[in-house]
């Protein structure tokens, strides 16, 4: 099955644990995971918006008679794994997160969402693109009103689940969900598997470091941000991407080239028809950034222009999708 083909909706992962697909796994289409205990459940990630949410809440319904959802984790702070967070608050349940995520968890951040597809030119005709599936009219921010930093441990149903932060890596406060007695991963964005990673906090060593933590941990079944259900290879191959990106941007940085001709001279070679590919341009720049913190990085609508102008926003206009990132099978 490639990353791109996956069934939507509910999928059994055994020990009681299941995750909720969204295909294609691109822009805004983002999977959850459900965590079942005697008597009550944990949820990871809430989706992109409310009738995504309450979708996902239906679908999960007959497993969570009985053992209701008390518990919901946010990954990270980016709305299409937090949105639907206030229907879980709705029904009672305790909403958790990184200080950093929570922090980062606001209204603004939804309008901000709103506003980019109100932009004239390629950054807002790319963002109503590849956003017109989701509707943010309705969201009330709901951030996490239990926080931790480094490390926590839960017990649900007397099954315990790790929690540990990251971040900054994707996002300034990623968190890993881990489920010791199943071997199991549920990454949030700190993987995508058949798509291009992009760095939105950084630093990009970071997430190399992340990636490597994971491969270090005794898992069998890692549960993505956004791709298909997968295993280490998966985590093997986008942090070989990360590594090339890194090397590579800073071999242009130490030629003398400034961040825009980097963006525009940079060759993904194995890289360059993975879906989403343009995201090189928000990577490069925060790249450019660790290396010289006094340049500015450019506002969200710029970098969406950017990526529009790269590949994103023609490459979906055309219909055209890449290939996923090479697989390391050895891991």
């Amino acid at each position: 099955m490639s990353p791109s083909t996956f069934p939507r909706g509910s999928v059994g992962l055994g020990h009681d644990c299941h995750a909720w697909m969204l295909p294609d796994g691109s822009w805004g289409w983002s999977n959850a995971g459900l965590i079942v205990g005697e008597g009550e459940s944990l949820l990871v990630d809430t989706l992109f918006d409310l009738d995504l949410a309450a979708e996902m809440l239906a679908g999960f319904g007959p497993i969570t008679e009985g053992r209701p959802i008390t518990t919901v984790v946010n990954t990270h702070s980016d709305g299409d794994h937090t949105f639907g967070n206030q229907l879980l608050a709705a029904r009672g349940a305790e909403i958790v997160g990184s200080v950093a995520t929570a922090e980062l968890v606001t209204q603004d951040a939804v309008a901000s969402l709103q506003r980019l597809k109100t932009l004239d030119g390629p950054a807002g005709d790319f963002a109503r693109h590849i956003f017109a599936p989701f509707q943010f009219d309705g969201i009330i921010a709901t951030a996490p009103t239990r926080t931790f930093v480094d490390r926590m441990s839960l017990h649900i149903g007397g099954r315990p689940v790790e929690l540990i932060q990251v971040g900054p890596a994707h996002t300034a406060g990623d968190t890993l969900v881990y489920v010791p007695d199943a071997q199991l991963l549920y990454t949030g964005d700190i993987l995508f598997n058949g798509g291009t990673p992009v760095v939105w906090a950084g630093p990009l060593n970071r997430w190399v470091a992340a990636c490597d933590l994971i491969l270090d941990l005794d898992v069998t079944t890692i549960v993505p941000g956004h791709g298909a259900v997968t295993d280490k290879s998966a985590v093997v191959a986008m942090r070989d991407y990360l590594v090339f990106v890194e090397s590579r941007t800073t071999e242009l940085f130490e030629d003398g080239l400034t961040p825009e001709q980097a963006v525009e001279v940079i060759d993904l070679g194995p890289y360059a028809g993975v879906p989403e590919s343009g995201r090189i341009v928000q990577n490069v720049l925060n790249v450019y950034h660790q290396l010289d913190d006094a340049l500015p990085m450019p506002d969200q609508a710029g970098v969406f222009g950017r990526i529009a102008a790269r590949e994103g926003f023609l490459a979906e206009r055309s219909g055209e999708k890449g290939q996923p990132l090479p697989q390391d099978s050895t891991a």
